[in-house]
């Protein structure tokens, strides 16, 4: 009777063995504006370590991409990611600062490849808007004060002054990453910053998101961004107590953050 009770105590726990776990997904992460796939290293290698297939695609004219900034455009930066993610499903698409918009456009292109989009720090637009409508909302960036740009007609490449570059994207910052996202700012092709998104309820809209906020942001205010999350309507948030660049300030934290976002 004893074995038989025994029995019957373990039959509930072997019914309810989970079943094994479903693989990760592939995460793509997106970069934004004045710098390059490489920021992205540390925190990359940290999702690998966790296991996770993860992408860093370089978009055109960025980082060590020898594309000419004249030859930029939204279309091409699309085209770059599409590409990275190739015949991938299920990806978990990142889009940091600039990249947000980048990021919208490739789930309006192909949301059947996506199984979340996660905005982080990022410029989250509505159909029409561009990285450029949507910054003149934010007036407490520190973009505006340290823009530098040679051609009145502002078609020209723009960076930001030297002066400027560590207190707008990385405060935070320890002296070598600091030192080293100066040494790797390259100047923005300007005319992407103003291209409009169109997106659809159908297929942009059909897409899962998530925000992460960067509460200590002098490039996008957290409470900037925090009202472009509540206007989409994204329920789905995390916060990060780090600047505009947590890849560089916190990049095992963003990593764990990325990861959390990236379960079903």
């Amino acid at each position: 009777m004893m074995l038989a009770r025994r029995a019957l105590l373990a039959a509930p726990l072997l019914l309810a063995t989970p079943a094994r776990a479903q693989p990760r997904p592939a995460i793509v992460l997106v970069h934004g504006a004045w710098m390059g796939a490489a920021v992205w290293d540390r925190t990359a290698a940290a999702l690998r370590t966790e296991g996770f297939e993860v992408l860093t695609p370089e978009l055109p004219a960025h980082g060590a991409d020898p594309m000419p900034a004249a030859e930029a455009s939204l279309e091409r930066y699309v085209q770059a990611v599409l590409a990275a993610i190739g015949d991938r499903r299920d990806v978990v698409l990142v889009g940091h600062s600039f990249g947000g918009i980048v990021a919208a456009a490739v789930a309006e292109a192909a949301p059947e490849r996506l199984r979340r989009l996660v905005f982080l720090a990022a410029y989250l637009p509505a159909s029409g808007d561009s990285a450029y409508s949507l910054s003149q909302r934010d007036p407490g960036s520190l973009v505006g004060r340290f823009w530098r740009q040679e051609d009145p007609a502002r078609t020209s490449p723009a960076s930001i002054a030297r002066e400027g570059i560590v207190e707008t994207f990385c405060a935070d910052c320890i002296a070598a990453d600091a030192a080293w996202l100066v040494a790797n700012h390259r100047a923005e092709p300007v005319p992407p910053l103003a291209t409009p998104v169109t997106l659809t309820a159908a297929r942009f809209g059909a897409v899962p998101k998530a925000y992460l906020v960067t509460t200590e942001d002098r490039t996008l205010t957290p409470g900037f961004q925090r009202a472009m999350l509540q206007a989409a309507g994204i329920t789905q948030v995390a916060e990060l107590p780090t600047s505009h660049t947590p890849m560089l300030a916190a990049p095992s934290a963003l990593a764990a953050a990325i990861a959390s976002l990236a379960q079903p």
